[in-house]
């Protein structure tokens, strides 16, 4: 049995990142960019939702939150997570997993007045994970915002962005009769990466 037809190559992680992302944006119809975070209190209940990424390079996966939210407390405590983008239409995953650290003050500036302003009203109008007591309130305050700063909202010093640096990345594709292949690079102390397949 053969199926070596577009293996997982053993390359540089990051290149083959950016290969899947690029096919994703062409293939998925909603949200590409869409992944799962991970985060976990320090004694380590986990919780997981749905983000945005909204940049990556060498240096790692960066996504944008208010560090009041339920998330954002999980970060500042533990300054672990995981991220999973799973993209259906090509039955394709990657799995990332390392350590996080908050963007500069100027990055998150860039960041949140490249948002259109509505947006970036609903962002300063919300106690993200607060308790609510309708939602009347929340749209009301979105409005007194909005009249306030027409133009522009200045962005609140808690919503920031925070970088994961992976440690380790596994690349995984869907197989016949679920065979499926799965590659993990993970971080050396140098700063390279050692690859091997994984049994599905």
């Amino acid at each position: 049995m053969q199926d070596t037809d577009n293996a997982i190559p053993d390359t540089d992680p990051f290149v083959l990142f950016d290969a899947w992302f690029e096919e994703a944006n062409g293939a998925e119809p909603n949200d590409p960019n869409a992944m799962a975070l991970a985060t976990a209190t320090p004694d380590g209940l986990p919780s997981v939702r749905m983000v945005l990424l909204k940049g990556h390079d060498a240096r790692g996966f960066v996504f944008y939150t208010n560090s009041h939210s339920r998330k954002g407390g999980e970060i500042l405590a533990n300054p672990n997570a995981a991220l999973l983008f799973h993209w259906k239409s090509l039955r394709r995953q990657i799995r990332i997993e390392g350590p996080l650290t908050e963007v500069s003050a100027q990055e998150a500036d860039a960041y949140f007045h490249s948002r259109p302003l509505k947006s970036q009203v609903g962002s300063a109008a919300s106690d993200q994970s607060r308790p609510l007591d309708s939602r009347a309130t929340y749209l009301r305050r979105v409005e007194q915002i909005a009249e306030a700063c027409p133009v522009q909202v200045p962005r609140p010093p808690h919503w920031t962005g925070f970088r994961l640096d992976p440690a380790r990345m596994e690349f995984w594709t869907d197989r016949p009769n679920r065979l499926h292949e799965r590659r993990q690079f993970t971080r050396t102390a140098t700063g390279g990466w050692t690859s091997t397949l994984l049994y599905p």
